[in-house]
């Protein structure tokens, strides 16, 4: 049954016994003063005009007066002798008086007629009894009058009642319909549904703020278990992809030093001191990229880094003065690319904590990473800011720059642009994701701007040291 059909029977039901209760005291109360009406009428009857003493009715005075005996009376004297006389009867029936009539008024049956009443005294004096009555018909008619009268309000007001009841319970219970439609809509997946909030302040509306908070607790929770079963896919992803990358990227002077090993064996080797040389520079390469990948596990680890004070000014120096003779001994006979250091107004000193060599890393890092990929012409700036809670460095180049794609995944792991200009120069794919995980490690951020014919820059943002 649903809720406002039960609400409206109940609330009638309450009305209709309300309306009961109150009808039996009213008629009750008004029976009682109907009753004690007729009773006054029977003393005042019994004491005067109807008493043993008192003269026939044809002997009364005439005109009626006030003591004229009313129609509705019946009167039986017994004198002292014992004979009874009539002296008063106003219709075919008489009072069913028992022989033991009290002397207090007390209602009896009628003779012959079980549905009529009356109200019955006797009266006793010297000179004899008298049994007064006055017959209750009056006294019913009214009674039913009112009981019936009563039936029909009741009938009316419980009608009424129930249509506004019924219009007044629909309309509160309106936000509780919307609550059910929110509820079927969230069961069918749709966890951005909210009840609506009508602002009354009501019980209802309360309960509609409370739901739609628990419901944004729950969309958070989903999208909270969305977002890291999502992270723990990539993750996954990742390192699937870290592990094909890494075992690539062994194989390939694995390969190289058994081909080798093999060629020797067999005595195939024309010049073994070159293929020597070619064994050693492999096995170099080997031992850099595990050294590399040991590096990134520790890191990943999130082991605390060593730190002292450190001047960014010494490290960044260092970076620019190894570049320039790395780029002189790499092209003895060229002009020498610009490479260099610039130190922009800021607030503060240039002074950061952390650990120095892993620092140092990051620079040489990204310093190397300008020189290899970008033309012999182009240019190499390393720019520190100081600012007041941080230090920023900035390794730009005037090189070609990169696409969106290459950028946005420029940290990844084994990830490159070039590949095969990378291997030829040694490189491992993981510099920059080295220095992703070292400047992270010093609390900081690294990010990079790029575009195609617009060059390349690094952004590295330091912690300031703590004074």
């Amino acid at each position: 049954m649903p809720l406002r059909v039960t609400l409206v029977l109940a609330l009638v039901c309450l009305a209709g016994l309300g309306l009961l209760v109150s009808g039996v005291a009213v008629t009750s109360a008004m029976r009682n003063v109907l009753i004690d009406k007729v009773d006054r009428q029977l003393f005042d009857a019994a004491h005067s005009w109807a008493s043993p003493d008192a003269p026939p009715p044809q002997h009364l005075p005439q005109p009626p007066g006030r003591e004229r005996p009313p129609a509705l009376f019946y009167v039986q004297v017994t004198g002292p002798t014992g004979n009874q006389r009539l002296l008063l009867s106003s219709g075919p029936t008489v009072p069913d008086t028992p022989s033991n009539l009290s002397r207090h008024p007390q209602t009896v049956g009628s003779v012959g007629d079980p549905d009529e009443h009356w109200r019955a005294l006797e009266v006793v004096t010297p000179q004899g009894s008298s049994v007064v009555a006055l017959r209750l018909t009056e006294t019913e008619n009214i009674i039913d009058r009112l009981i019936g009268l009563q039936v029909a309000v009741g009938l009316i007001v419980l009608a009424v009642l129930a249509v506004v009841a019924q219009f007044v319970i629909r309309r509160s219970l309106r936000p509780l319909g919307e609550v059910e439609k929110t509820a079927a809509a969230i069961a069918s997946g749709d966890l951005h549904r909210r009840v609506p909030v009508q602002g009354t302040n009501t019980e209802v509306d309360r309960l509609s703020q409370s739901l739609n908070g628990m419901l944004s607790q729950i969309q958070s929770a989903f999208a909270a278990t969305e977002a890291s079963e999502e992270s723990a896919r990539r993750s996954e992803a990742r390192m699937r992809r870290f592990v094909a990358d890494a075992s690539h990227e062994l194989r390939t002077p694995l390969t190289t030093i058994k081909g080798f090993a093999e060629l020797y064996r067999q005595g195939a080797l024309a010049d073994p001191a070159l293929f020597m040389d070619r064994i050693e520079r492999e096995s170099k390469r080997m031992s850099l990229l595990v050294e590399d990948l040991l590096m990134l596990a520790r890191l990943d680890a999130q082991r605390p880094v060593e730190r002292r004070p450190v001047d960014l000014l010494a490290l960044a120096s260092d970076a620019v003065h190894s570049a320039r003779a790395v780029d002189a001994a790499q092209r003895p006979e060229e002009p020498r690319r610009p490479i260099d250091l610039e130190i922009r107004p800021g607030t503060g000193t240039l002074e950061v904590r952390g650990d120095e060599a892993r620092l140092r890393q990051v620079l040489g890092n990204l310093v190397n990473n300008a020189l290899i990929h970008t033309p012999p012409d182009a240019a190499v700036t390393v720019a520190l800011t100081p600012a007041p809670d941080e230090v920023v460095i900035e390794v730009a180049d005037t090189g070609p720059g990169l696409p969106t794609e290459d950028a946005e995944r420029i940290f990844e792991r084994f990830y490159r642009t070039d590949t095969s200009r990378s291997r030829d120069s040694g490189g491992t794919g993981l510099g920059l994701s080295i220095v992703q995980a070292l400047v992270a490690a010093h609390g900081g951020t690294v990010s990079v701007h790029s575009a195609v014919g617009q060059g390349t820059t690094f952004a590295v943002r330091l912690p300031r040291s703590q004074e």
